[in-house]
Order: C-alpha cells, then structure tokens, then sequence
C-alpha cells in the first residue's frame, strides 16, 4: 500500500517537447507521506515524472522500492495496493523466461505488462492503481482494481495529464480549475453524498472508474475501457445450502489470500457478522496471536456509543489479541478536523470518524488488517433491498430512489441557493440509465448491481481507504475479492434477502461464528457525537456553515441553514443520516482544503 503521483505532458499538440513539472510532482508528495511513511521515490524521463510514497508490507528491502524501472524491458510503474497471487504469476513468468531483482508484487506487475500488456489486470487478484510508462513509445497506461478498492484521481488540462491517489495531492500541484461542479452537487445532496466516477466535487478532478484501463499515447490521445463486471445471470435455482457452502468456500478463499504480507496481519472486529466470520475464518486455518480490534465511544442522544458487548464474545471465543479502544469526549472533536483533512471527497457517513480513531489506535500494533466491508452490497445486507423484492422491473429504478434517495428533486429547490439549482434531475437520470442496462434480472439484482459498482466505492470502501491510510494502515476487504462477488452476484435474491438479509451469509456462518452474533440486530458503527449534534460539535457546524466562505459560497438557502441549526436533529435524510451534518460536513471540507 503507497501513494503514487505523477504527470504527463503531450507531445506535438502545440506544446512542443515539454519537459514534465517535477517541482509539481515534489508538491504532490508530501500529501501522500501518511499512505506511504517508510520511503520516497522520484523517476523522470523527460516528459513524464511519476512519484511514489512506500508503505513497506511485501518485500521490505530496497529491492522493492518505487518508482521502479525495468531497463532492459523499457518500462517504469508506480503501483499502489496489493497483487495477492503474485507469487504464482511470478512461477509463471519465470516459466517465460523473465529473472526477478526483487521479492515484490510490483515487479510482477511490470513483467505481466511486458508479457500480456494492458490485459495483464484481468489476471490479478488484488486491490490496485497503477500507472506504468514504456520508455520508448511514451505511452502510459493507468489501471484501477475490479471494485475501486485503490482510487486513482486525474487532473487534465491542455497538453497535460497529472495523477495521484488523493484529490488533495492534486490540489497541491496547482493548475487545477477548483470550481465546484454544480451536477456533483446535486448528487452530493441525492445520492447520499455519493458522486459517481468520473466526476468529483471538483470540477478541474476526476477520478478513474473502477475496473478501468486508460491508455494515454504520447500525442494526449487516449482509450479507455472496463475490463470486467459481475454478472447477475443465473441458470438454475439451486438450494439454499448449496449456495451457503459455496460462499462459505469463496470467503474462506478470499480470507486465505489476504494473509499475505511480509508483516503481520490483524482484524478490525466490529462485533458484526463479517468481520466476525473472518476472524472464525482465520482461526479455523489454525491462526494464533490475531490481533483485534474494537473502538466505542460514549453513549450519546439516548445511544449506545460501542458493540463491546458482541466483539467480547468473538475475542474470547477465538482467542485473539483483543484491543478494545475507548474514546472519550476529548477525543472526538479534535479528531472531526483531521478526519475531514484526511478525505479525498466530502464523505458525510458519521463513522468517518470512528474509522480515523481507530486506525490511529490500530497502527501502533500492524500495518495491514482485515475488514468486513462489502458483504452488504454483495449480500443484500441493507434495508433499502427487501422492499425492492417483487417490484417489476421497469418500475425498478423509481422504487430504488424512494427508498435510497436522500431528497426527492424538488426538495433541492428549497434548499439550494438558485445560482447552483440545475434544471435537470442528473441523479434521476443517472439511476435510470443504469437499472435499463441488460445483465441484472430483477429489481434486487440492479440495485446490488448499481450499489456494488457505485455506492460501494465511493462511500463504504474509500472511507476505509481514506481514513486507514491517513495513518499508514492498509486495510484488505475480503468480501471485495472479485470471485466472491461474481458468486454473490449469480446467488439468487432470495437466498441473500432471507432471514432479514444476507441470509446466505448467516447460513454460511452457522456453526463457525456464535449464533448470538449471526442472529443479532444489525448494527451500525456507533458514533452519537455526530448522529445526535450538541454543545461543541453542534458550535463547529455552525461556525461552518455560517464563515465568511460558506456565506460567500452560497451554496445553500439561508432559511434552510437557519431552520437546520435552529433544530439540528431532527431533519434526517431518507436513510436517517442528520441533514444538517450533510451540509456542514461539505463545507468543513471545502473549508480544509481552501476551495
């Protein structure tokens, strides 16, 4: 796991022979330094510089450090993430006769490009953003992993291509049209502060869809394509048990491949089924010493602030290391301003927060752990899929609005200042068009397929990403291995939507994980600080929304400000997600970072 950076000038496009900016490259760097503490590395080859940030975790000498450059094969690649099968594809590749300088995954990656070219990602099993220039032809190409695991920003403007893993990193170089975009807006306030790739907040940034390659030739021109999606077809309706032992052995699969490491190997342990299943999963391979860990906050608004009470159990039963972390009040609300500093994007999910505390307490202990993300939106596990079940398909689309959406369209003009209401319904339009592709059968099936392309990756996994990585932490999403969620996507929707949801899991579960945790509630992190605002962090949100940048900003109705704070916790989204947070959570994010 790393940071990596890098820009590309054009040739012949008016430009002439442009040397790249590597003084802007140096700028990019030091806001990667926590993805990547242990090392820095710069490479320039006249039109194109790259800069890498090291976490070291596979192959700790030097021999792995980045950029690395093959000479003989003419080739350089800066790669963020990790190929867990490396070492078969490094049997293979020596079979075909290429020697190996180093232990590391990121020379495999440069010897499958030399040998299958941009195609070489189809055989990777892994989380990635890479780029990797030829020497001699100029071209570059930049990859994204299947579910988006790895991000990739991208600022292009006449003649020049920058890339990096954080929009921040971007904003450093300068030359970057800062602007916001008014159609992310209004998917910022619809589609649950989610903005789907390409765009970002950001007018002069986008970002790599997942499952992308982008090959960009030395002239500036470029092709771009996605190399895989999962399928929701299926054949046959095979029983409920079959398809429990199935992804019982997918998981089991997928668990096993993310030990790999030159470091040890923690878990993050909510207490939940998923994260529980994966420790059972490792103890059952016969793992001893698993360090854990747990974070819980204090209670607040009438809730509870932790779930000790589940991660207790799964600790003791499986005899881990267990860490659990309190966080107290004085905590909290120093660590809203670094968790906001530490987002590519606006994120307005309350356990932001909690992700941040916890990896900071984390990465005292390892520097890679395991996490249950995905097992929701590749299972059924939310509540927004039960009710899509028998809804026709071509009313399928406006069923998934009514219960995902954060605000109807109309509501927006209520609340969004003129100057940034949009005449069309971008959000709307952009649910339609996806539930009418082909591929997904019914109603549940194209709203896991819509989620697990889009929701996923920009809210769940790069708040993970985001929040480990500010830390030097990098965290590996079994459910997310990309033959898990081909076979999730194949399980028929009610198999995942029985015993309230992702009962093909709980099924999967029985007899390795306590029946006290598959058949409890489900739960959410706990953050009360955020879900219930008052005293001091209710004062920083409306110092926020009322600073002389938001009012110059404008991007919200003043007496849709005015009744927020004057009742701030009453006014929840569709999904219950505090109104009020939503707003304020964007501006301390345009605030942070001076756009």
């Amino acid at each position: 796991m790393c940071g990596i950076a890098g820009e590309l000038n054009y040739l012949n496009r008016g430009y002439g022979d442009r040397p790249a900016d590597t003084e802007a490259l140096r700028r990019m760097l030091p806001c990667l330094e926590t993805r990547g503490p242990d090392g820095e590395g710069v490479w320039e080859h006249g039109r194109i510089a790259f800069g890498h940030r090291r976490l070291k975790i596979i192959d700790l000498s030097e021999n792995g450090r980045q950029p690395m450059t093959d000479a003989v094969l003419g080739l350089t690649v800066v790669f963020n993430g990790c190929i867990y099968n490396y070492r078969q594809l490094r049997e293979e590749l020596s079979g075909y006769g290429y020697t190996f300088a180093s232990a590391s995954d990121t020379e495999v990656i440069l010897k499958a490009y030399h040998r299958w070219g941009a195609d070489c990602v189809t055989r990777f099993h892994g989380m990635f953003a890479f780029a990797i220039a030829e020497h001699d032809t100029g071209t570059v190409t930049l990859a994204r992993d299947r579910l988006g695991i790895k991000p990739l920003y991208l600022a292009e403007t006449p003649g020049r291509l920058r890339f990096a893993s954080t929009l921040p990193a971007l904003l450093a170089a300068g030359g970057v049209d800062t602007s916001i975009d008014p159609v992310a807006l209004q998917y910022y306030m619809t589609f649950h502060s989610v903005v789907p790739a390409p765009r970002t907040i950001v007018a002069g940034i986008r970002k790599l869809p997942p499952a992308t390659v982008r090959v960009v030739t030395a002239d500036g021109a470029s092709t771009e394509r996605t190399y895989w999606e999962a399928g929701f077809g299926r054949t046959g309706e095979d029983a409920p048990d079959v398809w429990a032992e199935r992804v019982r052995d997918g998981l089991r699969v997928a668990v096993e491949r993310r030990m790999v490491a030159d470091v040890p190997v923690g878990v993050l342990l909510s207490g939940g089924l998923d994260s529980s299943f994966i420790v059972a999963l490792l103890a059952e391979r016969g793992q001893r010493g698993l360090s854990t860990f747990s974070i819980g906050f204090e209670s607040g608004g009438g809730e509870s602030g932790d779930e000790f009470v589940y991660s207790d159990l799964i600790a003791k039963e499986f005899d881990t290391e267990h860490h659990q972390i309190r966080i107290g009040r004085d905590r909290f609300l120093p660590a809203v301003d670094a968790t906001v500093a530490a987002m590519s994007e606006p994120m307005v999910s309350h356990d932001c927060v909690a992700f941040h505390l916890l990896s900071e307490e984390v990465a005292k202990h390892v520097t890679v752990v395991q996490s249950g993300q995905g097992a929701d939106e590749i299972l059924a596990g939310y509540s927004w899929y039960p009710p899509l079940a028998g809804v026709p398909r071509d009313r399928a689309a406006t069923a998934y609005r009514k219960e995902f959406f954060d605000r109807p369209f109309t509501s927006l003009k209520e609340q969004l200042n003129p100057a940034w209401m949009l005449d069309d319904d971008h959000a709307r339009s952009f649910v339609e068009a996806n539930f009418a592709r082909p591929g997904a059968e019914t109603a549940v099936d194209a709203a896991l397929r819509l989620d697990s392309q889009v929701m996923l990756v920009d809210d769940p996994v790069k708040r993970v990403d985001n929040m480990t990585m500010a830390w030097g932490l990098e965290a590996r999403v079994p459910f997310l291995d990309h033959e898990l969620v081909e076979l999730a996507a194949a399980c028929p929707p009610g198999v995942k939507l029985a015993h309230g949801g992702k009962g093909v899991l709980k099924d999967a579960a029985r007899g390795l994980v306590p029946d006290e945790v598959i058949d409890r509630t489900k739960g959410y992190f706990p953050v009360p600080g955020i879900r219930h605002l008052e005293g001091p962090m209710l004062a920083k949100v409306r110092d926020a929304l009322l600073a002389p940048e938001a009012r110059a900003r404008g991007l919200f109705r003043t007496e849709y400000v005015d009744a927020l704070l004057a009742d701030p916790n009453t006014p929840r989204t569709t999904l219950g997600a505090n109104q009020l947070w939503q707003l304020a959570l964007l501006e301390m994010w345009l605030q942070t970072h001076k756009i």
